[in-house]
């Protein structure tokens, strides 16, 4: 099939590059402009672009989809043969007059099972929310924001030390499968309108939701911590350092009575920082610091990073998001 194919991350490269070994002839590519990235923020191709280039695909790359104007590539990829458009996490929207282009409409693979977590941050979301599984739907787009009729929709676990890092290489191989999967039967895939109930949406993630705050549970902070990476990094402020925790554990319940024998201390309050990890009060419960980063260091194990920074007993957080 002679497809159009619309991604920029490193999750829609994994499915375009599972459509070109397919066969399928991708006769145009649409992501993002290069952005800064790096240390010399220097405008940097997108995996979609990097993996274009290495396939000698044409490339289209428009800030915005909204003047007609912009939309003259596509219709020339579709004078040329293209049947269908192929999206996944574009980052721009594809307004009607875009969606009609291809004979056959355009085809999204997202990273939840919808209805729920629509929008741009499912996996993240998914993981923060607590939830026990996520996976792929892939859908017909139409106007509405992640509400098209479902093809296929297949479910995922979410293991109990999964981070979006983690979650996110699965839902991309997974995603690259069944696009493959549902090119090679389109005509025999139902489109199945998504249910009314059970509608979530996954709102961007911002930097500034990167900070703990020690009032809540101590698995509200585990969940965060995970689902924040690799970005933004959960960050906790203590005297006038700002340090990323990458890796956590919510201590269990025996251990946590064991710790408030005495009275609890104020949320934020280190209880202990050994080998095994800095113990922090909370909200509800004791969380385990296991993996931290000073400002200007590297990602370290508790043990090592004691070793150059110290959190001793005593000391505290901040207890607030200021």
């Amino acid at each position: 099939m002679k497809l159009i194919y619309a991604g920029t991350p490193a999750f829609a490269a994994a499915a375009l590059t599972a459509i070109l070994a397919a066969g399928h002839e991708v006769t145009l590519v649409l992501t993002q402009p290069d952005r800064p990235a790096g240390r010399g923020m220097q405008p940097t191709p997108s995996a979609v672009k990097t993996l274009a280039l290495a396939h000698g695909l044409s490339i289209y790359q428009p800030e915005r989809l909204k003047d007609p104007a912009s939309h003259e590539p596509i219709r020339a990829a579709v004078a040329a043969g293209a049947e269908l458009m192929v999206v996944a996490a574009y980052g721009l929207i594809l307004p009607p007059a875009v969606l009609d282009l291809p004979p056959r409409g355009c085809l999204n693979i997202h990273a939840s099972l919808l209805p729920r977590w629509r929008g741009a941050a499912p996996i993240q979301r998914a993981i923060e929310a607590g939830d026990a599984q996520t996976g792929i739907t892939l859908m017909q787009m139409d106007a509405g924001l992640d509400t098209g009729a479902m093809l296929l929709r297949e479910s995922l676990p979410i293991a109990a030390d999964d981070t979006a890092a983690s979650l996110h290489d699965k839902l991309a191989a997974q995603g690259a499968r069944l696009i493959t999967q549902a090119l090679a039967d389109l005509d025999a895939l139902a489109p199945t309108p998504q249910p009314e109930a059970g509608v979530t949406y996954a709102a961007k993630i911002l930097k500034s939701e990167a900070a703990l705050d020690w009032r809540q549970a101590a698995e509200t902070l585990a969940r965060q911590i995970r689902a924040f990476d690799p970005f933004p990094g959960a960050t906790a402020r203590i005297d006038d350092s700002t340090l990323k925790i990458w890796r956590a554990e919510a201590l269990a319940a025996d251990t946590v009575a064991a710790a408030a024998a005495t009275e609890q201390p104020p949320p934020g309050s280190i209880l202990s920082a050994d080998a095994a990890g800095v113990v922090v009060a909370c909200g509800s419960g004791n969380l385990r610091l296991e993996e931290l980063q000073k400002s200007g260091g590297k990602r370290l194990p508790a043990r090592e990073f004691l070793a150059g920074f110290a959190l001793p007993p005593g000391a505290r957080f901040h207890a607030d998001t200021d």
